[in-house]
């Protein structure tokens, strides 16, 4: 049976061009073209996967999600983000989006794409690893903004499905919500600090969230601070100062055995 995909969208033209494309690919697709109605159509069709947008009438894509989330509906959503601010990113991964696209820069190949890797992410083992880059869940927690969006932008580009927290509760909070498969984790943060947070992490009694490795990126290089990371049980130490993208790009492949 062909995966159904549903999209919400009030932009007539574009909810065409992305239903066309999508059919050429052989996936049964409907459109909907407000949110309330939306929420109708999941209910009714229970489709596969769902392209949402976020401003629409009568109930915005903020609020289909919102409503998703309190009814614990797992369906994979892809957002269609009008501006792809931090703000906006942050607020649709919370509230448990998988992806996004930025609708200036729509490209119906990339929707394709996207909705690819959704659907053929092979997991090989009972820890929850995957024999590809794609899909693996990628918790980034830091409070720089700039930092955090480079390092966000690389990691999507090369295929991770990337989440991120901007403080030591929020971090904590998304590991048990999102059992992500590696986390990137700051050790100056606000609230809780880094070090906290793994002894969190390693205390957990979930065993997935317990064991997963945990790569510190920091500006803190002093040995007594490597050492008291090493002790907690990270796998492995940045120096901000030090590293690329790409560094950390290899680190998330070495601990993950990816090649």
């Amino acid at each position: 049976m062909n995966k159904k995909i549903l999209i919400i969208e009030d932009e007539q033209t574009l909810a065409s061009v992305l239903s066309a494309k999508l059919k050429l690919e052989g996936f049964e697709v409907l459109i909907s073209v407000d949110g309330k109605n939306g929420l109708e159509k999941i209910e009714e069709w229970q489709p596969d996967l769902i392209l949402l947008d976020i401003i629409m009438p009568i109930m915005d894509g903020y609020e289909v999600l919102e409503n998703l989330q309190e009814k614990n509906n797992k369906i994979p959503i892809i957002i269609i983000s009008n501006s792809g601010q931090d703000v906006e990113l942050e607020k649709i991964k919370k509230l448990g989006a998988i992806d996004y696209i930025i609708k200036a820069q729509i490209n119906p190949d990339e929707v394709v794409e996207k909705i690819e890797k959704v659907f053929n992410n092979p997991i090989v083992d009972k820890n929850k690893k995957e024999s590809t880059i794609g899909g693996v869940k990628v918790l980034l927690v830091e409070d720089d903004s700039f930092l955090r969006e480079i390092c966000h932008k690389k990691l999507s580009k090369e295929g991770f499905n990337v989440f991120s927290a901007t403080d030591g509760e929020e971090a904590l909070k998304m590991v048990v919500k999102v059992e992500p498969g590696i986390v990137l984790l700051d050790i100056i943060l606000p609230s809780i600090d880094g070090f906290e947070v793994l002894k969190q992490i390693r205390s957990n009694k979930n065993e997935i969230i317990k064991n997963v490795p945990v790569i510190m990126l920091t500006n803190l290089g002093q040995e007594e601070d490597i050492k008291k990371a090493q002790d907690l049980k990270a796998n492995d130490y940045l120096i901000k100062a030090h590293f690329t993208t790409e560094e950390i790009v290899r680190k998330i492949k070495s601990q993950l055995e990816i090649e």
